[in-house]
């Protein structure tokens, strides 16, 4: 699925990208269409098949397929082209806009469901929707017509369980790190004669067993 570069400026230290893409190829198939048959009617307009010797109904036919092959296919690609789905081992990224840019950020270890769905053409053609389930603020979000969706639910699990390992054993450090600091600080005012002998060893046994 990697298909493009994600700017590394975006990224955080340590983080890395899994994957990206971009909607599945499906999406661009009418827009294809339309931009074969605009083809056709400008062929036949000016081979004067249409109107003949009426250049102004010829110019306005070509100012109409024009508008029209802006709106039915240009607007489409670069939608498709634009839309970026990002997945790091740290976050879901999605990016959407060629000049207004819009997006959605899920923290990995926020990510509590993922359902995808598939028709009948979308397993044909192995594309589907992602709905993702977070806690937080975002809800719920549905990633639509990306490729493989059931391959990517299976990668996500992976990532998001080893995203939540990596974090309790920073959490477990971090505990653990603090409950020895916590020791030598006893150890010193039991030294200085701050503590009596049975008070620093109540403290030191349950920062012990904190450990």
């Amino acid at each position: 699925m990697h298909v493009m570069g994600y700017p590394e400026k975006l990224l955080t230290d340590g983080e890395e990208i899994i994957t990206e893409f971009r909607p599945h190829w499906r999406l661009l198939v009418i827009p294809a269409f339309w931009f074969m048959l605009g083809l056709l009617v400008i062929v036949l307009v000016f081979q004067e098949w249409a109107w003949p010797d009426n250049t102004t109904a010829d110019v306005i036919t070509g100012v109409i397929i024009g508008i029209g092959m802006v709106y039915l296919v240009v607007r489409p690609f670069v939608k498709w082209a634009f839309t970026q789905y990002v997945l790091t081992n740290e976050r879901l990224i999605t990016r959407s806009g060629m000049i207004a840019r819009s997006g959605i950020e899920i923290p990995l270890e926020n990510i509590t469901n993922v359902v995808f769905s598939q028709g009948i053409l979308e397993r044909i053609l192995k594309a589907g929707d992602l709905l993702i389930e977070s806690a937080g603020e975002s809800g719920q979000s549905r990633f639509q017509d990306i490729p493989r969706p059931d391959e990517f639910q299976s990668l996500l699990y992976r990532v998001r369980e080893q995203r939540t390992r990596e974090l309790a054993k920073e959490d477990s450090g971090a505990v653990q790190s603090d409950a020895t600091e916590r020791l030598e600080r006893l150890a010193r005012l039991y030294e200085d004669g701050v503590v009596t002998e049975e008070e620093y060893a109540e403290k030191r046994q349950a920062l012990l067993d904190e450990i």
